[in-house]
């Protein structure tokens, strides 16, 4: 965990040995009489958006669940699907035209460009946190930035991983996948000489370029400082971006145009034997009609980030979240929705469906069988546990959410790495980037 995260956590802590251990709020599950509920307002309708999804069984029981939302309510629900870059610009127009889905379910601190058009959501999510263990602190981070009002309902994460063949990396003479970033140059650069390259995305990619923050971070470099003051050119950062151009130079080539679907199929193809991904590339080696991809299953494996310069784990993951607009006719109907898919009859269900592709928001879904049901599966399930928020090391907000959403690190990367700027230069750029949004 973050040191980032810890402090928020245990601020107002009741018991700091408890909360240390568990990274959460120190609730009791099942500690208090849980009975909370939404009144729905007659005739009450709702559309959803969120995002596509990369499992089929995401979607399949998720869509399940809200059939039987619509049976025990009579509410009926609208869900539209579409990709993690389309879902923010549909959100930011609905909340500035005051138009649109009433529920959305979006990423990272989207929720922060706007907080004054979501309504609060407060009393459904003290809910939750004190049936279910607690949320992990990257949600309070994400959608209590005050410390006070919670603008939205964590979902979860697509936690990211190592993914790699393990056939490939013992072809290239290593057994294990190793633990440092010194190690996983080596064990790119053999796997380049083996004609068996990685690749990592270097496009606007919303979650697979989530990776590039992990390079920074390993390094001890920080887009801000606790007092969001932008220090992004530094030398910690210039080490972390020379860094980088090492990798890229064993990369397949066309990394840097890759969105989230393109290492997926490039993997699945053959083209690379390791990226950055959340499960679903497992998943699909499990339930795809190609034999191709099945006969992949077991050369499958995944690991945890290499440790960095700055030895501790620096993970950054995919955020999801689910807000409620303020313009909404139908509140009630909206929370009591939010409140019904986060239940453990629907949401345990849902996780199960989606094969470990989500890692759960609150303490107690840890628990739930799918993490060890597979051992392929355990890596994944502490990702919102563990994860630094994206706007590292400073306070989320509008400042945070705007430069994430212009893949201000990313793209500092992408230029340092392929050599279009020296590493001082994209970080120079970086710096003035940033500072446009993280105003003095």
């Amino acid at each position: 965990m973050s040191k980032f995260n810890r402090r928020k956590f245990l601020e107002g802590s009741a018991s700091v040995a408890a909360a240390a251990t568990l990274g959460v709020g120190v609730y009791s599950p099942m500690a208090h009489a849980q009975s909370l509920a939404f009144k729905p307002e007659k005739g009450a309708k709702l559309r959803v958006l969120r995002w596509s999804r990369f499992v089929q069984g995401d979607i399949d029981a998720y869509m399940a669940n809200v059939k039987k939302f619509t049976e025990k309510t009579g509410v009926e629900v609208r869900v539209d699907n579409e990709g993690w870059e389309d879902v923010r610009p549909k959100a930011a127009v609905a909340a500035n035209t005051g138009a649109g889905p009433d529920i959305i379910l979006s990423t990272n601190d989207d929720a922060n460009l706007y907080p004054e058009k979501l309504l609060d959501v407060t009393d459904l999510a003290d809910y939750l946190g004190k049936k279910y263990g607690g949320w992990y602190s990257a949600n309070e981070a994400y959608l209590r930035p005050d410390g006070k009002r919670w603008i939205g309902i964590g979902l979860g994460a697509a936690g990211a991983m190592m993914v790699y063949r393990a056939s490939m990396l013992k072809a290239a003479g290593f057994d294990t996948f190793p633990k440092d970033t010194g190690g996983f140059l080596g064990m790119l650069k053999a796997l380049h000489a083996k004609g068996t390259p990685g690749g990592f995305a270097l496009g606007n990619a919303t979650g697979d370029g989530l990776w590039t923050n992990w390079l920074i971070w390993s390094h001890g470099g920080q887009l801000v400082d606790k007092n969001n003051k932008v220090i992004i050119d530094s030398p910690e950062t210039i080490k972390a971006l020379e860094y980088a151009k090492e990798l890229y130079a064993t990369f397949i080539p066309g990394t840097l145009s890759w969105l989230d679907p393109n290492n997926n199929k490039a993997f699945l193809d053959g083209q690379v034997s390791v990226t950055n991904n959340g499960i679903s590339i497992y998943y699909a080696t499990k339930t795809s009609p190609d034999p191709k991809v099945q006969a992949l299953k077991e050369d499958v494996q995944h690991a945890p980030y290499p440790i960095g310069p700055v030895g501790v784990p620096t993970e950054s993951h995919l955020f999801f979240n689910q807000m409620v607009m303020k313009y909404t006719k139908f509140p009630q109907a909206a929370k009591e929705f939010l409140r019904f898919m986060m239940e453990r009859e629907q949401f345990d269900a849902w996780l199960t469906a989606a094969g470990g592709y989500i890692a759960p928001p609150l303490a107690e879904y840890a628990k739930s069988a799918i993490w060890t049901s597979d051992p392929k599966h355990t890596p994944y399930r502490d990702a919102v546990k563990n994860m630094r928020p994206s706007g590292y090391a400073g306070k989320l907000g509008y400042a945070s959410a705007g430069a994430g959403a212009d893949f201000i690190v990313c793209n500092m990367v992408a230029e340092a790495a392929s050599g279009s700027k020296t590493p001082k230069e994209a970080a120079e750029r970086a710096q003035k980037r940033a500072e446009r949004y993280y105003k003095v």
